[in-house]
C-alpha cells in the first residue's frame, strides 16, 4: 500500500524544485516508490567548503528538501501543505567528489506532523550523512 495521496510522476515532481535552492544544488529526484521518495547530487566546487569536502549544510539542504517534499505529497495539497520544524544532521564521512544519493522514509506519518529519515550515501553506497526532520502539518 502506497503512503501518498495520489499517483505522482517523478518528471513532475521535479518540476516542485526547479528555480529553487534545491535546483542551485543541482538535486534530482531519481524514484518514488511506495513508501520512499530518493534523490541524487553531484559534488562540485559550489557544494563545498573551504576543506574541498562536501558542505553540511549542502547535505542538510538535501535532507530538508527530500523530506519537505515527500510529506507535501501525502497531505491532501488544497486543505493542507507541510512546512519544515526541525532538521538534524550527523555527517558520517566526508565526500570530495562524485554523486552522491538520498532516500527519504517516514518514521512517522500523523495528523499534525511528519517525522522523515533521511540518509545519504556515496557512489560506493557507504553512508555519508543521516538526518530525521520533523516537518509541521498545516491547515490552509
Amino acid at each position: 500500500m502506497s503512503i501518498w495521496y495520489k499517483k505522482y510522476k517523478l518528471e513532475d515532481l521535479q518540476d516542485k524544485i526547479t528555480n529553487t535552492l534545491a535546483d542551485t544544488l543541482g538535486i534530482k529526484l531519481t524514484e518514488i516508490t511506495s513508501d520512499s521518495l530518493k534523490c541524487n547530487m553531484e559534488v562540485l566546487q559550489h557544494t563545498k567548503q573551504s576543506m574541498g569536502i562536501l558542505h553540511g549544510g549542502a547535505s542538510a539542504a538535501l535532507c530538508e528538501t527530500l523530506g519537505s517534499i515527500a510529506s507535501n505529497l501525502i497531505i491532501d495539497p488544497e486543505k493542507y501543505f507541510c512546512l519544515g520544524l526541525d532538521i538534524n544532521a550527523s555527517h558520517v564521512r566526508p565526500v570530495t567528489h562524485g554523486f552522491i544519493s538520498a532516500e527519504a522514509k517516514s518514521v512517522h506519518l500523523g495528523r499534525k506532523t511528519h517525522i522523515w529519515r533521511i540518509d545519504i550515501t556515496n557512489d560506493e553506497g557507504k553512508l555519508v550523512c543521516t538526518s530525521r526532520l520533523t516537518m509541521a502539518v498545516v491547515a490552509k
